[in-house]
């Protein structure tokens, strides 16, 4: 008698959480490495690229392995080690560019368990992908919630290099349970090698008009995430004077708001279609952040942290949507179409981190305008192109 298979959103989930909780926490903890260093806002937003550009390095090859390696749990079993490591030795950081370096290979390990985790979870369950999506970035988001606040009070008790100690000690928790969980995750049937048909099949999905502006809107979108998320805690504390601890409670109620709208949008979306989700919440987050300077003109602190909360939301909320969007474009190798976007999204996404801390330099609003224009760019991407699979036999074959 065969055995139900077991499910693997809830372990998938936590492994998000454990995987992500110290990248993440990097944001809220660069005002205080900002302040050690002497870094200036440029910098703090060239450090935060940094570490998505050694993520983005990570998702396409950890993509294409998930498409044609047989045990993916021992590789999954493997990030966890990889992150708590490199993020102990980024805490012993002498100066600007060591950090920079260290934090960028520890992302690379984060980076990895997303299409490996990702890839397994659309395959199991290809009638509600972003639904699915949706659950596990849950954990991911989640990590956003617990790590600011998680963060915001260890500052006000030790500094940041022991705090970023601390909060790599879930992923070695999870990298011992994974011992266990690895041998849940069943065996694909047929493995083989990556090889040159793997490479022209990607380009040839994505070198061609329509996948161009679907890459276009990817990234915009998500530099246009990458530019609030990056200079809100910052802005938070040297232009309103909010402390760590403060500073870390409103970051983390802007993510888990994200966080739980996440699987209903994927949901909502599976339904009425991504499209329509897309261009509703990017739209709705371009507005958003725009009325930022608005309400900062008039002195309505409420207001501008009600935009903010919105803003991030909204653009957390539609992550899922975006990725199960483009499984539907690809319409086959989850693994490598998932690591291509993972790879759009920290790799080319993470210019919006840098532009906004150069706008912010003149004034520290201008970044919010940034995100807005970036966000209505993807909104006009999105108008253009169509999500559907497209109808060519032979981009499935291959």
């Amino acid at each position: 008698m065969n055995r139900r298979p077991r499910s693997l959103l809830l372990p998938f989930s936590a492994g998000h959480f454990a995987n992500d909780l110290a990248p993440v926490s990097v944001l809220v903890l660069a005002p205080a490495i900002a302040v050690d260093l002497g870094l200036s806002t440029m910098e703090v937003g060239l450090l935060i690229a940094i570490q998505s550009w050694g993520a983005a390095l990570g998702f396409l090859p950890a993509g294409m392995l998930a498409d044609v390696v047989s045990n993916r749990g021992r590789l999954m079993l493997i990030t966890f080690w990889w992150v708590a490591v490199g993020h102990w030795l980024a805490s012993l950081a002498p100066g600007f560019w060591w950090l920079a370096v260290l934090l960028a290979i520890a992302g690379f390990g984060d980076a990895a368990w997303h299409p490996l985790a990702t890839t397994i979870l659309v395959q199991n369950d290809p009638q509600r992908r972003a639904q699915a999506l949706g659950i596990h970035a849950i954990g991911g988001t989640f990590s956003g919630v617990i790590g600011p606040l998680l963060v915001g009070f260890l500052l006000t008790v030790i500094d940041w290099r022991q705090t970023l100690q601390i909060i790599a000690l879930p992923g070695v928790l999870m990298g011992v349970a994974f011992f266990v969980i690895a041998k849940w995750i069943p065996d694909q049937p047929t493995t083989r090698r990556v090889s040159r048909a793997d490479f022209s099949a990607l380009a040839q999905t994505w070198l061609n008009g329509r996948g161009l502006r679907i890459i276009a809107m990817i990234s915009t979108y998500h530099m246009a995430l990458a530019a609030m998320i990056s200079m809100i805690p910052l802005y938070l504390q040297e232009f309103h004077g909010l402390s760590s601890s403060e500073t870390g409670i409103a970051y983390a109620v802007m993510v888990l708001t994200g966080a739980i709208g996440q699987p209903f949008v994927g949901r909502f979306s599976d339904r009425v279609g991504r499209r329509k989700v897309i261009i509703l919440g990017n739209g709705l987050a371009a507005a958003a952040a725009f009325s930022v300077r608005f309400f900062e003109q008039e002195g309505w602190f409420f207001a501008i942290m009600g935009a903010l909360l919105i803003g991030v939301a909204l653009l957390e909320c539609v992550r899922s949507v975006i990725l199960a969007g483009v499984v539907e474009y690809a319409g086959s190798r989850e693994g490598a179409t998932l690591g291509f976007a993972f790879s759009l999204m920290d790799g080319i996404g993470a210019f919006g981190a840098v532009l906004a801390g150069g706008v912010a330099s003149f004034y520290f609003s201008n970044a919010f305008l940034l995100a807005g224009g970036l966000a209505l760019l993807a909104v006009l991407a999105c108008f253009t192109v169509s999500l559907q699979a497209p109808a060519a036999p032979e981009m499935r074959g291959l």
